[in-house]
């Protein structure tokens, strides 16, 4: 079979869901199990991948889909609990007193904070944390989902501890022993480069966000009046980016976002507090009230304006839950103490399922799942809840727990079986090395910009940075290799573009709908994230290209170019913006 025609047929899967789900606005509930099937059939007939394989992969996706399940449970109860107890209220008014300005709030929430628990936990859990926070805070519940998809780019690559550097790409070059002696000083200096290259294109990420969140929840429709507070989203941005390069280049991939999201966050509230580039008067950004909000933009998680039974609760005590979060997470991951081994001791596994290499593991105890859980517990009797008001709290996150399931049964399968479809009899290669090795074949000198595509591709694919790292890492470092450039800066691009694809990732989507009780609407959240995805992964391979090719072809390379225009075109929409309001106001002065 022709390379070009296998690497089609690899496409279709990924093909279905895009026609389907984003196109055609199917639920994932719907979409899934149709690229499923295409997967299955594609596996059995043209990959000759045996019975047994295919069904090991089918149910090792759904094993998978349960740990996911386990942690959108988790994190359903504990917004429900907070509700429940009447902290979400106290919350809600501090981030008020902070500033009532939406967008603000936002950058704190999705861009800060989630870049703490990202750094502290990873696998999506952001979006279990902070998106629930946002629709407590009165955010449209697809809004919420949005902003917490988008930021799960820049601290993405150190997620959980460094794990997709630390086991993706360490993992991933290991397989050819002849690269180094040292793989996890190779993975190190590695891990710099991303960072590097995470700063430059997560710049202006924050800004993604506000914008994108005026112009489809705002009642103007409007890019300006998110783009209006370009500053105080640029500020945000480097507060967290600064320290979180420092970090990766001196003490490694370990701690890079979690140290840089706490730094940023320290930073940013203690400016916003002193009124530092705060939005005043006719500038606050709120939404249109909730009577005009469109039917879509709602799930299915109604957030009730519960006080505490006493009256009052300390923002002290309100915020403690999510502060038992980040404590617990963060003392988990460290292999220097002793919880991490102590919560991973509990390991339920399933190995050579049916007669297959495939295993299946659950490490309940160091699921996310079971701290929010805990947290949970601790709440009730922290906020000194009533029985009868906890109970409410379970029951409802067991309802919009089973509503998610139907998706995710589907989905995680589907990417099991993609994964797993190389060694059978037909001698090809698994489907998305299949993919890789023909956008390679085709682009040529031109590959480091094309680069963090495939790293995209990875985890829009498996739904894991880390994972699509595994995969890719020896792959790239090959092909930079091959052109003649620094194949260290290949899979650093590899890794930027395996975090960027965690935007556009179908089951992180999925989930993160879920906790908001928005499932069926998948396919209108990955529309809206589809272009900062691209955006991310043109501007850190076009930076990548110029870095790589500058000796050769000079500074003014197609690389440099493309960013230089990239930029130029950001810059030139801030200026507009700013005259336009110029001219705004002026016109309303001259009305009144």
């Amino acid at each position: 079979m022709s390379t070009g025609l296998l690497a089609l047929l690899s496409l279709l899967p990924i093909l279905v869901v895009g026609i389907f789900l984003v196109g055609l606005r199917w639920p994932a509930s719907k979409a899934m199990p149709l690229s499923l099937l295409v997967a299955v059939v594609l596996a059995l007939f043209v990959w000759g991948v045996p019975g047994n394989v295919v069904a090991a992969a089918s149910l090792n996706g759904l094993i998978t889909a349960g740990t996911l399940l386990f942690i959108i449970f988790g994190a359903i109860l504990l917004l429900n609990t907070l509700q429940e107890s009447g902290a979400m209220r106290t919350i809600r008014q501090g981030f008020t007193d902070i500033s009532p300005d939406r967008r603000v709030q936002v950058i704190i929430i999705a861009w800060l904070f989630g870049s703490f628990i990202e750094g502290s936990a990873g696998f999506g859990t952001p979006a279990a944390v902070a998106v629930p926070l946002l629709v407590g805070l009165g955010f449209p519940a697809m809004a919420a989902v949005v902003a917490g998809m988008i930021i799960q780019s820049t601290p993405v690559s150190f997620g959980a501890a460094g794990t997709p550097m630390l086991v993706g790409v360490q993992t991933g070059l290991s397989a050819d022993a002849s690269i180094t002696s040292n793989f996890l000083a190779l993975t190190t200096e590695i891990a710099g480069q991303v960072a590097i290259l995470h700063a430059i294109a997560g710049l202006f990420i924050p800004l993604f966000v506000v914008a994108v969140m005026t112009r489809f929840f705002g009642k103007n429709k409007s890019f300006a009046e998110g783009i209006k507070i370009w500053k105080f989203a640029l500020f945000a941005s480097v507060a967290m980016t600064i320290p979180y390069v420092i970090v990766a280049n001196v003490l490694g991939p370990e701690f890079p976002s979690m140290i840089g999201g706490l730094v940023g966050l320290l930073i940013v509230i203690t400016a916003s507090k002193k009124g530092f580039l705060m939005p005043k008067g006719d500038d606050i950004w709120d939404f249109d009230e909730k009577s005009k909000w469109d039917p879509e933009w709602t799930g299915s998680i109604e957030i009730k304006d519960i006080g505490h039974k006493s009256g009052s609760m300390s923002m002290v005590k309100a915020w403690t839950p999510y502060v038992l979060i980040g404590l617990f997470l963060v003392l988990s991951r460290q292999a220097v103490l002793p919880f991490q081994g102590l919560l991973q001791s509990l390991t339920l596994e399933y190995p050579g399922i049916f007669g297959s290499d495939i295993t299946a593991s659950f490490q309940p105890l160091y699921s996310p799942g079971f701290t929010f859980i805990l947290v949970s517990v601790i709440t009730f009797f922290l906020h000194g809840m009533d029985g009868q008001s906890y109970a409410r709290a379970w029951k409802q996150s067991g309802k919009t727990m089973l509503a998610a399931s139907v998706a995710l049964i589907f989905t995680v399968p589907m990417v099991q079986v993609f994964l797993n479809s190389g060694g059978g009899t037909a001698g090809y290669a698994e489907m998305p090395v299949v993919l890789a090795n023909s956008v390679a074949s085709i682009t040529g000198d031109l590959w480091p910009i094309f680069a963090t595509f495939v790293g995209g591709l990875g985890a829009f694919i498996a739904g894991s940075n880390t994972v699509s790292n595994m995969m890719f890492s020896l792959f790239q470092y090959n092909v930079g290799t091959q052109i003649g450039v620094n194949p260290n800066w290949v899979v650093a691009l590899q890794a930027v573009g395996g975090a960027a694809g965690n935007m556009i990732c179908v089951h992180n989507v999925v989930a993160a709908c879920a906790v908001v009780g928005l499932v069926g609407k998948e396919g209108l959240i990955i529309r809206k994230t589809l272009l900062p995805f691209f955006y991310y992964a043109l501007l850190a391979g076009s930076i990548g290209y110029s870095i790589v090719w500058i000796g050769e072809k000079g500074f003014f390379n197609l690389g440099t170019l493309i960013t230089a225009a990239i930029f130029l075109l950001v810059i030139y929409i801030i200026a507009s913006n700013k005259k336009r309001l110029g001219n705004d106001i002026q016109n309303r002065k001259a009305v009144s």
